[in-house]
């Protein structure tokens, strides 16, 4: 069964909501797919409610235009707005997390790479220390040790509904998600970054030198931004159509 991209009901711009709303069609029985671009604002896993001045932080953010969302997969703080491209894909599969989270990782990556090479984009998956959400499954353009992250990847589990459980208890919905640096520029992106985690005071700090954007790896035209946008957009409703999901 090929993804199905659906735009996900939800009155919110909190990207939680939408996240919710594709596994829930995805307990269905659905292969979705969503591709998606936020306003300006931040990204973080529910880990940062344990830092005691992350409340105060998102505060001042949001009155700065700068909304500051939690989601539900790990890793780490994910700048978004105009240039960035979002995808998700939900869909349910017959196993248990750990046996399936690096097949989930693979495929994404392989979506998001094949993307990429239809634009003439080399990249493979490895971590990029110094890059924000940092990760073993990150997207990177160049070799392996002066390469940068192009995109970054995530995953979160849950278990399917009791009404379409499989006999060993073992069906669960999985969302996978590629943040793609599509036109954004690496060194305001991560400047916002490391600007929150400082008023956050997590101890983190980002390197704009360790991440690019697909313009600057295809020396695109500045002034071709849009087109550059459509470019990417087809390619990866290409490459999502011509995938199938793991399975158990």
């Amino acid at each position: 069964m090929p993804f199905v991209f659906v735009e996900p009901h939800a009155a919110h711009e909190d990207p939680l909501q939408a996240e919710l709303a594709l596994l829930d069609a995805a307990a269905q029985g659905s292969e979705v797919a969503h591709l998606w671009e936020a306003p300006v604002s931040l990204v973080v896993p529910r880990s940062y409610l344990r830092y005691p001045k992350f409340e105060a932080a998102r505060d001042s953010f949001a009155r700065r235009g700068c909304p500051v969302w939690l989601r539900m997969s790990g890793g780490g703080m994910v700048p978004q707005g105009p240039g960035i491209l979002n995808l998700s894909l939900a869909y349910r599969v017959d196993g248990p997390p750990g046996a399936l989270s690096e097949a989930v990782y693979l495929h994404l990556c392989e979506v998001v790479g094949g993307a990429l090479r239809m634009l003439d984009v080399d990249s493979h998956w490895q971590a990029v220390e110094g890059s924000f959400c940092d990760g073993r499954f990150n997207l990177a353009w160049g070799p392996p040790e002066q390469a940068r992250k192009i995109a970054g990847t995530a995953q979160y589990w849950r278990r399917a509904p009791a009404a379409v459980q499989a006999p060993d208890g073992q069906r669960h919905v999985v969302l996978a998600h590629a943040v793609l640096l599509v036109s954004a520029d690496p060194v305001s992106i991560t400047q916002r970054a490391n600007d929150f985690e400082a008023e956050a005071d997590t101890g983190r700090h980002y390197d704009a030198d360790k991440v690019v954007s697909v313009q600057q790896a295809m020396n695109a035209a500045d002034d071709d931004q849009a087109g550059l946008a459509q470019r990417v957009l087809e390619a990866l409703r290409a490459s999502v159509a011509a995938s199938a999901p793991p399975r158990a």
